[in-house]
């Protein structure tokens, strides 16, 4: 039997669904799905400047988890910019992540930024 995937927490709900290159109309395009989860880890480690081990313990994951969704995430955002693909942001086994998480005001992050618990 497999094992249920855990839940992967998220700090935000993506306001958009899409992606898609200007001025062609999204029924000629093709598209690729990006997860909310690989988006949530994209956004922690090359937006933030969070290390792969702090991300992985702020979304509830192990470090070689979140290691394969950036890798996964990457391709995927590769892919539809240099193929002029739509990307569409949906799925993933996620929960939002509790108010409580907010942007740290002294930062712990890379680059100065991070999370209060």
């Amino acid at each position: 039997m497999v094992r249920p995937c855990k839940l992967r927490k998220i700090g935000l709900n993506p306001n958009c669904a899409y992606f898609k290159p200007r001025g062609i109309p999204l029924i000629n395009l093709e598209e690729v799905v990006l997860q909310k989860d690989a988006l949530e880890a994209v956004r922690l480690v090359d937006l933030e400047g969070l290390y792969q081990d702090q991300t992985a313990e702020k979304m509830g994951v192990s470090r070689p988890t979140i290691g394969r969704m950036l890798e996964q995430a990457r391709k995927t955002i590769a892919d539809a910019l240099i193929n002029g693909k739509a990307i569409r942001i949906e799925g993933g086994n996620v929960t939002i992540a509790s108010p409580d998480l907010r942007p740290c005001p002294r930062g712990h992050g890379r680059r100065g930024r991070g999370w209060n618990r």
